[in-house]
């Protein structure tokens, strides 16, 4: 499994991307998203990959943050979601996006991607929803890893499913939420909390 490249980048079209590591071009189906933090060609750039093995092809994704693969891979878990369509929709909305509308059940922004219809856009939120362990107001309220007031749980309860559909658990997201005020709107809540943990 190849986790990462480092490299030079040789070769940019949309969707696509070529580094050159140790005098080897390796191929790369990206999302616009990640299009747009790279570098010129000729210019060193680093991506997070993944890499799917077909009966007819093997191919290397790659992304521009942690975030952005662990969000692939889940929607890549659900039925009816290919490599195409995750990374469409991760070209039209940012990782914490997708995460924030399946917590809040919001399908029609699912839909802003190309070839995401509402029937698909349902599923995909009722299938991520049952992998995501719901926390219950207690178990927000009874932590000390984040001073939260109890008319402000809401929005930390929601932070914190959103949070889990890019694959952090309560445990690892909690405590980067120290010093972030829980009064901000969720999706605020959600880029916050994913910088500090960037810092780590």
């Amino acid at each position: 499994m190849i986790y990462s490249l480092n490299g030079t980048i040789i070769h940019k079209a949309p969707n696509t991307v070529v580094i050159e590591c140790g005098g080897v071009g390796y191929k790369c189906l990206t999302t616009m998203n990640t299009q747009r933090t790279l570098s010129n060609i000729g210019e060193k750039t680093m991506l997070y990959t993944h890499m799917l093995v077909r009966d007819d092809a093997i191919e290397l994704c790659g992304f521009a943050t942690t975030d952005e693969l662990n969000c692939f891979k889940m929607l890549m878990s659900i039925s009816g979601v290919g490599a195409r369509l995750a990374i469409a929709l991760l070209s039209e909305l940012q990782p914490e996006q997708i995460a924030l509308a399946v917590s809040t059940g919001d399908s029609k922004t699912l839909t802003k991607a190309n070839g995401v219809g509402n029937k698909l856009a349902q599923r995909i939120i009722l299938e991520l929803k049952d992998k995501i362990q719901k926390l219950t107001t207690a178990d927000i309220t009874n932590t000390t890893s984040v001073n939260v007031n109890p008319s402000e749980t809401g929005n930390v309860q929601q932070a914190l499913n959103a949070l889990a559909v890019l694959g952090y658990s309560p445990d690892e997201a909690l405590p980067y939420m120290s010093g972030i005020d829980s009064s901000l709107p969720v999706e605020k809540i959600i880029s916050e909390t994913l910088k500090a943990i960037g810092k780590r």
